[in-house]
């Protein structure tokens, strides 16, 4: 089965693969530049290729080296990355960017080992880089490569508990050769015909060899375990205006969720256990007489959903203690808001007096 995987497989990529802007199209004499390969793997984590691609573009062409972007201000790299969300990525980006220009001359190692040791690259990251950036055989296994060799091999454990076996599944189908193709190719598959829902199993280069699609059953595969509800929690988030048109905002702690990034004063909605420790309201950055929106902000994150009550207050030039800064409301859209407090001046903005 490995080498008439392999063999369809990667004549369907010499054909179909998609143009991407950090990607080299097969048969080309090019060489694919490791950086570029490494920025665009750590920012599709969990995040969509059409979200990535104005992301990729913006960073390449203000730091278009590993040692440009090892070189730029943690604000400047953390405010470009606003709206990308998962933001420990970020801080990782700049730290890994530091060490292979610090420490290995601008240039990334060569082997999954290497790759290992740099900080943010786990597993997956470092499989990827090795098999595309450097022709090294490697078992690359994301998400779409999961549900594509989850039907392949037609696996019956649910996720998580069938990932060693999607792995070996994987292994036993990668050739020595065009590992980085092959890994590229298991992609575009997973993103275009091997869909989650109505996978187009006639067009698909696999169906002959695909286990699921023999049963009749392509989309029974991956078997996933039943949803759990997200835990739901409160807090608070305040608007502190200044009468002359500026709003106050500050840089979130480094431990914190968000953390490094730009934001609006808050109570500890990101402490686990913030609310069982302190049920007493919380206090605003600066007494007054704070008016509640009547829209609260909603937002998910991964693991839990947010719902925060925004409370606002005007005044003429008192200030908050601490560090942060008054910022331009006609330009808030360029203060580096992540998603969650972009949308909290949405709602200000379109609350208008209320």
């Amino acid at each position: 089965m490995k080498a008439g995987v392999a063999a369809a497989l990667l004549t369907h990529y010499d054909r179909h693969a998609r143009a991407l802007p950090w990607r080299v199209p097969p048969g080309s004499a090019e060489r694919p530049d490791p950086y570029r390969v490494w920025l665009s793997e750590v920012m599709l984590q969990q995040t969509t290729v059409a979200a990535v691609i104005p992301y990729f573009a913006a960073f390449t062409t203000r730091w278009p080296t590993v040692t440009a972007l090892a070189s730029a201000e943690d604000a400047e790299v953390m405010a470009a990355w606003a709206g990308l969300g998962y933001y420990a990525r970020a801080r990782n980006l700049l730290a890994c960017a530091r060490v292979v220009a610090g420490q290995h001359g601008g240039r990334f190692p060569d082997t999954e080992e290497g790759l290992r040791a740099l900080p943010g690259i786990g597993g997956y990251t470092a499989a990827a880089i090795a098999a595309i950036a450097f022709s090294r055989r490697a078992v690359v296994v994301d998400a779409n490569v999961e549900r594509v060799v989850s039907r392949l091999f037609a696996i019956e454990a649910p996720l998580p508990t069938s990932r060693p076996a999607i792995r070996d599944a994987t292994d036993a189908i990668t050739p020595e050769r065009r590992a980085g193709d092959f890994a590229q190719a298991m992609m575009d598959l997973g993103s275009s015909l091997c869909l989650p829902r109505n996978p187009q199993c006639l067009l698909c280069p696999l169906r002959e060899s695909c286990a699921a699609h023999l049963e009749g059953r392509a989309e029974a595969y991956p078997v996933k375990p039943p949803k759990k509800d997200k835990p739901h929690r409160l807090g608070r988030v305040w608007w502190l205006e200044r009468a002359d048109g500026y709003v106050w905002i500050e840089r979130r702690e480094a431990k914190r969720m968000l953390g490094g990034m730009t934001g609006l004063p808050t109570s500890a909605w990101d402490k686990r256990d913030s609310d069982k420790r302190s049920p007493s309201k919380p206090e605003p950055p600066l007494a007054g007489e704070w008016t509640a929106l009547n829209q609260p902000v909603d937002h998910v994150f991964t693991h839990f959903r947010l719902t925060l009550t925004v409370e606002r207050l005007r005044v003429t030039d008192a200030r908050p203690e601490g560090a942060g800064q008054w910022w331009p409301l006609a330009r808030i859209g360029e203060a580096g808001l992540p998603t969650l407090f972009a949308k909290v001046a949405r709602a200000v903005m379109e609350g208008g007096d209320d």
